[in-house]
C-alpha cells in the first residue's frame, strides 16, 4: 500500500508539470513580449497569473530562437538578392502603404434590456430556458424507462419533475463554487458538506437522477455525430448566444482553460489519479475581447477517424485553421476583426477569411504555424540582434508580415492594421517601447482574454463525468453561467443590488430549487 502511495506522490508532480504546461500553451503570458520579473507587473499589456509567471523568460517560443552565427548556407542556395526577387516575385514588398481599418458602424453588447428587477436566473434563463429544461426531463425520463425495460425494474425510481431537475442542476453548479471533486461531498458531513443544500434533496435520490440523466435518450437512425447525445443543447445554447449579444468588432480564437486545477492534481490521491481520464474532445471559442462574452463554441473529438479526425490532425495547423473556420462560419461580412494564437495563423487561412469580409491579426512561430507562402527572410533571425522596438515589415495586398524585436523576435501575420500605424507597448520603468500599431493591439486584446480566463475558468463546474457527452455538456453549462453573469454586470439590474456578487454567487446556491 506505501508502494502504491509513493508511486502516486512520483505521478503528481509530473502531472503537475504537464497541467502547467497546457496552462501556458493557452494563453499569451506576461512574458510574451520578454518581459520578466515585477517590471511586468503593472503593465495592462500582459497577463499577471502566477501561473503565467512560472514559465519565466522562456514562455515565447520565438524568444527561444535566440540570434546566434547564422549557419552556413547549403550548396545551391540562392544568394541574398536572388532571395529577394523571389519574394519580390511572389508578391511580397518592403514598400508600405498606408489601408484604412476594417469598417465596423454596429454596436456591440447585449441585445435585450433586462428589468432592475431581473435576477440572476433571469439572465442563465436566456441561454437554457424552461422549454430546454423540460425537455430534459422528458429524455430522462424515457431513458430510465427503457434501460428499466432492458436490465430491470428499479423500485426506488421515480420519473424526475422539473422543480427536480432545476435542484439537479443547482447541484452541479455548487461544485463551480466549493472546487469539490464530487457533488456527493454535500451529504458527506466532511469539510465540503453543505447542510442546508444537503436538505432539498436526498443523496439517494440525487443519485437516481444523475444514474439516468439524459439531454437526449436515444440515437436517431440519420444520426451519425458522436455528440448527439449533447449536440441539440449546443446548437440551442449557441441560437441563445446569438439572439442575447452582439459581440465588438474585435474578437479572439482559442481553448479556454477547462483544465483540473494544477493544485488540484498535485495533491490527489492514487485512487483519484487512476480514475482521471484524458479528456477525448478539444474544446474552441471564439471571443469578444472587449467583454469576455463567449459568442460561439465548437466541439472536435478526438476518436474521429477520418482525416480530419483529431488523432489524425493533432497540433498540426491543418486542425486549427479547420476550427478556425468553423468557428468564423456566422462571421461572414461583418468586418470582425479576429486575434489568433501561432497554430491557427497562416497566409492561406487569412486570405480565404478576407474574402468572407473578416480581418484577422496573428502571432506567428517559425514552428508552430502554417508558413507556407511566407517570405523565408522575414523568418530567420539575424546574426545581430536588433536594438529593441525595433521591426522589419514586408507587404502582399493587405496583408503584413511584421518582426518586432524585443529580446528578441516576434511575429506577425495582419490583414486588419495598417503598416505604417505606430503604437507603442508600456513598461512601467523604462518607458515606452515602439512598435507597429498590430503588435499593439494583439497585446491589449489578448491581455483580457488571458485574465479572462485566469479568473472565470476557477468557476468552471469541478464535476468530472466519464462519459465524453457529460463532460462536454457541462462545460457548456459553465459557459452559460459566464456568459449570464457578463449580461448581468452588463445590465441595470447589477446596479441597483445593495451589493456586488461574484460569478455564480448571482445564483441563490443555498436554494437549488431556485433553478
Amino acid at each position: 500500500m506505501a508502494e502504491g502511495g509513493g508511486g502516486a506522490r512520483r505521478r503528481a508532480p509530473a502531472l503537475l508539470e504537464a497541467a502547467r504546461a497546457r496552462y501556458e500553451s493557452l494563453h499569451i503570458s506576461d512574458d510574451v513580449f520578454g518581459e520578466s520579473g515585477p517590471d511586468s507587473g503593472g503593465n495592462p499589456f500582459y497577463s499577471t497569473s502566477a501561473a503565467s509567471h512560472s514559465s519565466s523568460a522562456a514562455s515565447s517560443d520565438d524568444e527561444r530562437e535566440r540570434p546566434g552565427p547564422p549557419p552556413p548556407p547549403p550548396p545551391g542556395a540562392p544568394d541574398a538578392q536572388e532571395a529577394e526577387e523571389d519574394e519580390a516575385g511572389a508578391g511580397w514588398s518592403a514598400t508600405l502603404r498606408d489601408r484604412p481599418p476594417p469598417r465596423f458602424e454596429d454596436t456591440g453588447g447585449p441585445t435585450r434590456k433586462m428589468p432592475p428587477s431581473a435576477s440572476a436566473m433571469d439572465f442563465f434563463q436566456l441561454f437554457v430556458p424552461d422549454n430546454v429544461l423540460k425537455n430534459m426531463v422528458v429524455q430522462t425520463n424515457m431513458y430510465a424507462k427503457k434501460f428499466q425495460e432492458r436490465f430491470g425494474s428499479d423500485g426506488a425510481w421515480a420519473e424526475v419533475t422539473l422543480t427536480e431537475m432545476k435542484a439537479f442542476l443547482g447541484y452541479m453548479i455548487s461544485t463551480s463554487i466549493s472546487h469539490c471533486e464530487s457533488v456527493l461531498s454535500i451529504w458527506s458531513g466532511g469539510f465540503y458538506s453543505n447542510r442546508s443544500l444537503a436538505l432539498v434533496m436526498s443523496q439517494a435520490r440525487f443519485e437516481k437522477i444523475l444514474k439516468y440523466f439524459h439531454v437526449v435518450a436515444f440515437r436517431s437512425s440519420q444520426t451519425t455525430h458522436g455528440l448527439y447525445k449533447v449536440q441539440p443543447f449546443l446548437d440551442s445554447l449557441q441560437n441563445g448566444f446569438d439572439s442575447a449579444f452582439r459581440p465588438s468588432q474585435t474578437q479572439v480564437l482559442h481553448e479556454p482553460l477547462i483544465d483540473e486545477d494544477p493544485v488540484f492534481i498535485a495533491t490527489c490521491t492514487e485512487r483519484e489519479l487512476r480514475k482521471r481520464k484524458k479528456r477525448k474532445f478539444s474544446l474552441w471559442v471564439r471571443q469578444c475581447s472587449s467583454t469576455g462574452f463567449i459568442i460561439q463554441i465548437y466541439v472536435h473529438l478526438k476518436e474521429g477517424g477520418g482525416p480530419d479526425g483529431l488523432d489524425a490532425l493533432k497540433n498540426k495547423p491543418q486542425l486549427h485553421s479547420m476550427v478556425a473556420r468553423s468557428l468564423c462560419r456566422n462571421a461572414a461580412g461583418k468586418n470582425y476583426i479576429i486575434f489568433t494564437g501561432p497554430s491557427i495563423t497562416s497566409l492561406t487561412l487569412f486570405e480565404e477569411l478576407e474574402k468572407q469580409e473578416i480581418y484577422c491579426c496573428g502571432l506567428l512561430s517559425p514552428r508552430k504555424s502554417d508558413c507556407t507562402g511566407l517570405p523565408p527572410s522575414m523568418l530567420s533571425n539575424p546574426a545581430t540582434p536588433p536594438a529593441r522596438g525595433q521591426h522589419r515589415i514586408k507587404m502582399k495586398g493587405n496583408m503584413s508580415l511584421i518582426c518586432w524585436y524585443n529580446k528578441g523576435p516576434f511575429r506577425f501575420l495582419t490583414n486588419a492594421y495598417s503598416p505604417v500605424q505606430q503604437g507603442v507597448i508600456i513598461k512601467r520603468k523604462t518607458g515606452e517601447i515602439p512598435c507597429p500599431l498590430a503588435v499593439e493591439a494583439f497585446a491589449a486584446h489578448l491581455s483580457y482574454i488571458c485574465k479572462y480566463d485566469d479568473k472565470y475558468s476557477k468557476y468552471f463546474i469541478s464535476h468530472k463525468p466519464n462519459k465524453t457527452w457529460q463532460q462536454v455538456f457541462w462545460f457548456a453549462i459553465s459557459i452559460a453561467i459566464n456568459n449570464a453573469y457578463i449580461l448581468y454586470k452588463m445590465s441595470d439590474a447589477y446596479h441597483v443590488k445593495s451589493h456586488h456578487v461574484e460569478p455564480h454567487r448571482g445564483f441563490n446556491l443555498n436554494s437549488p430549487h431556485d433553478y
